[in-house]
């Protein structure tokens, strides 16, 4: 264990200590003893809360198993009547509207959309920061959006038909989107200013114009030859790159050389799904990642293809409009940061009786503190223009708990002498007691609320688990069919836009898990600017840019003005739990969803456990590649322990199933000189037995998370590496 020193009554790591005192307090002009006093306080004051809100929720979820275990026929009225008695369901509250102010027009009034990346890496953090903007010709050239065949694949070499398909495919979007009066984009010839606007000389030798000329923001380079022309759709912007000398611009009539989305507008920083941070060097190494982002010091040196090659934070972007007035937008992402849950605690700090301190209450504090670099000013490069921070909390339950983490707010802010409010919070509706009281949560935190979204993965593992006594749950495929979900998810939208959001706060939905797949994310993903929602996320800058179309083709304002007038209840729906009426599935559709849950499991926590990476790209038993984190374990983990508890399967049937694809996993692994075998001469390593661990003892994990059996068994191999490093 590594040593602590004692601040007041409480033990704090050396580690942490040193980076607060020595980093993340420098230049912040605040008193260091008054800093740890105060944190103290704060401790002191909210670890008991926080304990009662978690005893709260096993109490809650003791009461509805006892119910399902005495009501097999499930009735809906008697269910809801039900859940009111025992406070799970709360009474609405009256009408109102949020409040929230100085929110950054990312947030409030542009749509696009959003990254999630894992802060414990800072390459990823950086290019995440950096993804605002993305080139569509390199998206679309390195891609499956684009049918291929012999003639147009890719190649070693720059490849020109395929190139031209490129071409052909932007012009068509150019004309979607920013069409002229005459012709086609297809046939300009010549960019150029005239007289403060955008003029398109054609082949034909026509000069015209923009249909909606205001679509013509600014640009850079001369009038007469400009290099970048910037136009803006939706109040989304990108570039048309021109350069007559470059290897691609010279093969268009018109000299462009590419076309520059506005892409990313807003990037997660993630400190919970995303990461494996089991102790005090894993925090501190994602405090100081993040700090490296709030003053713009954060850098990455990596070597590609024998270079080696330096990333670092943008720089703005800066333009003139058509009357010569010169302005710039932000060369980067609008960067919130994700705090873990209220569940799990930490050694980073003890408390006065030697307790481990909630780890969400140390992560509001020290990710705020960080972020104060921005917002004073210790960085030009600035992340938010309206002197604001924005807290992600996941994972929270029901308005209580959201009561809780505003109350948190406030008191950081107190001790970090900073304004009522400037910690923005963004609420996620990814657990079942927060979606049936979505409204009542968002009153809580009305006046600093500037972001809720849906997650389908946690939100079914939290389904599954609240559901477990009833009956067996559905084929993890057919979950996206269930009731519950098609109502959640339009609920969450319908609360957003009751309370006040269109133009003041995101509404987001969640994940396109398949990084490989940009075709079919093209074809699908469009269904998030079509519900109502302001932004969605993507796993990747490239997936980022090409999202980024659908809010061109989507007003999004348009969409969320038709749908306030929505007056549908959702609540009976999103409590019909998805259990199955069919239940005499075949051994082979048994077995095969087995392979399929136990095979993912399995392919996520090897990483996990053996090597510290919180979220991957990890091949499925098809070898597709899915992006994975705890959420997605968390589904497939309570989902074999549901249809185990239910007798579907068989203990015997569940640990063969885990040797099988133990082997599958290995095999997919192989190439990998670091990977180590889950299992090895009969020996299980932590990783298998953790994975085993998650399903086998699945029920009684606090509401089916992941954490506590991933953070022992990641411990354990850490301990047992330095062990055998000091032999």
């Amino acid at each position: 264990m590594k040593p602590y020193k004692k601040i007041g009554q409480i033990q704090v790591a050396e580690e942490l200590v040193h980076f607060v005192e020595n980093e993340a307090l420098i230049g912040l002009d605040l008193d260091k003893e008054q800093f740890w006093a105060n944190f103290e306080n704060l401790i002191e004051d909210l670890s008991p809360i926080n304990h009662q809100l978690l005893s709260k929720r096993v109490h809650l979820q003791e009461q509805i198993n006892q119910w399902y275990q005495n009501n097999r026929e499930f009735e809906a009225k008697a269910y809801q009547e039900f859940l009111t008695e025992i406070g799970y369901l709360e009474k609405r509250v009256a009408d109102f509207q949020i409040t929230t102010e100085n929110v950054d027009e990312e947030i409030a009034r542009q749509a696009g959309p959003q990254l999630v990346v894992p802060l414990d890496n800072a390459r990823y953090a950086i290019n995440a920061a950096n993804a605002r903007w993305g080139s569509l010709y390199d998206a679309l050239y390195g891609t499956n959006v684009l049918d291929e065949s012999e003639d147009t694949k890719i190649t070693a070499q720059y490849n020109p038909l395929r190139g031209q398909k490129v071409v052909e495919y932007t012009k068509q979007f150019l004309d979607q989107v920013i069409p002229l009066e005459q012709g086609s984009h297809s046939e300009a010839k010549q960019y150029q200013i005239t007289a403060g606007t955008l003029s398109i000389t054609l082949e034909n030798g026509q000069v015209t114009k923009l249909k909606d000329p205001e679509k013509f923001v600014g640009y850079a380079g001369e009038v007469d030859d400009p290099k970048t022309i910037l136009v803006q759709n939706h109040q989304l912007h990108f570039e048309i790159k021109i350069d007559r000398h470059d290897e691609i611009g010279q093969l268009d009539q018109a000299g462009i050389k590419d076309i520059i989305l506005e892409s990313a507008l807003t990037t997660i920083m993630d400190c919970e799904d995303s990461v494996a941070a089991v102790d005090t060097t894993d925090k501190v190494h994602i405090y100081r990642n993040w700090l490296g982002l709030m003053n713009g010091s954060l850098t990455s040196t990596f070597t590609k293809n024998g270079v080696q090659l330096l990333r670092q934070l943008n720089q703005d972007r800066h333009y003139k409009r058509g009357n010569g007035e010169e302005f710039s937008l932000s060369g980067r992402s609008l960067m919130f940061i994700r705090n873990v849950g209220h569940l799990m605690t930490s050694n980073l700090i003890l408390d006065k009786v030697g307790q481990e301190v909630p780890e969400g209450i140390i992560d509001a504090v020290i990710t705020s503190l960080i972020a104060k670099h921005s917002i004073i000013g210790l960085s030009e490069l600035k992340n938010s223009k309206e002197r604001s921070i924005y807290i992600v909390k996941p994972k929270m339950h029901g308005s209580e708990e959201v009561e809780f983490a505003n109350r948190m707010f406030n008191m950081v802010e107190d001790m970090l002498e900073m304004e009522r409010y400037t910690l923005k919070i963004g609420v996620m509706d990814e657990e079942r007691r927060t979606s049936v009281n979505l409204i009542n949560c968002i009153e809580k935190v009305k006046e600093r609320i500037a972001f809720i979204n849906t997650g389908f993965l946690d939100r079914t593992g939290d389904e599954i688990f609240t559901s477990m006594e009833l009956g067996p749950v559905v084929p993890k495929a057919e979950m996206k069919q269930e009731k519950w979900l098609q109502a959640y998810e339009r609920s969450n939208v319908k609360s957003g836009l009751k309370t006040g959001f269109q133009q003041r706060a995101q509404i987001g939905k969640g994940m396109w898990a398949m990084p490989d797949e940009m075709k079919a994310m093209l074809e699908l993903k469009i269904d998030h600017p079509k519900s109502g929602a302001n932004t969605a996320w993507v796993p990747s800058p490239t997936a980022a840019t090409l999202h980024a179309i659908h809010y061109h083709q989507i007003n999004v304002v348009d969409v969320q003005t038709n749908k306030r007038e929505d007056n549908h209840s959702y609540l009976e729906e999103i409590l019909t739990p998805p259990i199955s009426e069919d239940r005499a599935w075949d051994k082979q559709t048994i077995q095969n969803e087995l392979d399929n849950n136990v095979q993912g499991i399995l392919g996520y926590v090897v990483r996990w456990v053996h090597h510290g990476v919180g979220c991957s790209k990890v091949p499925d038993i098809h070898n597709v590649g899915l992006m994975e984190d705890r959420a997605t374990l968390r589904i497939s983990s309570q989902h074999i322990a549901n249809w185990l508890h239910h007798q579907i399967c068989t203990e015997e049937q569940v640990i063969d199933t885990f040797y099988r694809m133990a082997k599958v996993v290995d095999e997919q692994n192989c190439n990998d000189k670091t990977y180590r075998v889950l299992v090895h001469n009969g020996e299980r390593s932590n990783a298998f037995e953790a994975a085993l661990e998650l399903v086998l003892k699945g029920r009684e994990q606090p509401n089916g998370y992941t954490e506590p059996i991933l953070h022992r068994y990641r411990l354990k191999e850490k301990e047992e590496h330095l062990q055998k490093q000091s032999i």
